[in-house]
């Protein structure tokens, strides 16, 4: 492989985990948000981290998903390939999941948020198994 292959490949390890690291916490923030009752200091702390991980979260999945499209586009990265398909069907799971917590800090910050702390410890493990599916897929390739 090229030097400019492993590049790419690089940065899009670092920026995955990156944005993994904000899927992983922003629902722990939620948790503790739907722990909080009435208004207050503690509210609009939570409130206020939650909103700053969520735009620090927004160029880390784009840059993400710009450089594995590089890497499936540029060079041909399971092109054709049946894991790729799978692959890319836990990435779209993961975008809309990203864009639905986006929906939900919304919720949060407009005090129409529906959901218990259960729910959202729950909702919480959605990334930890598209993780898990996604290496595995990559790593073993099984089809």
């Amino acid at each position: 492989m090229t030097t400019g292959y492993l590049w790419v490949k690089a940065l899009h390890i670092v920026f995955v985990t990156s944005w993994f690291a904000g899927l992983f916490y922003l629902p722990r923030i939620f948790v503790n948000l739907a722990m909080v009752e009435g208004p207050g200091a503690e509210r609009e702390r939570l409130l206020l981290m939650a909103r700053k991980l969520w735009r620090f979260m927004q160029p880390l999945m784009a840059l993400a998903v710009a450089l594995g499209l590089w890497l499936w586009l540029g060079y041909g990265i399971g092109s054709g390939s049946g894991w790729m398909h799978a692959k890319l069907a836990v990435v779209a799971l993961l975008l809309a999941y990203h864009y639905g917590c986006g929906r939900l800090l919304r919720g949060f910050a407009g005090g129409t948020n529906r959901h218990s702390h259960v729910w959202f410890r729950w909702f919480n493990e959605f990334p930890v198994l598209a993780l898990l599916a996604a290496v595995v897929l990559v790593v073993v390739k099984p089809f």
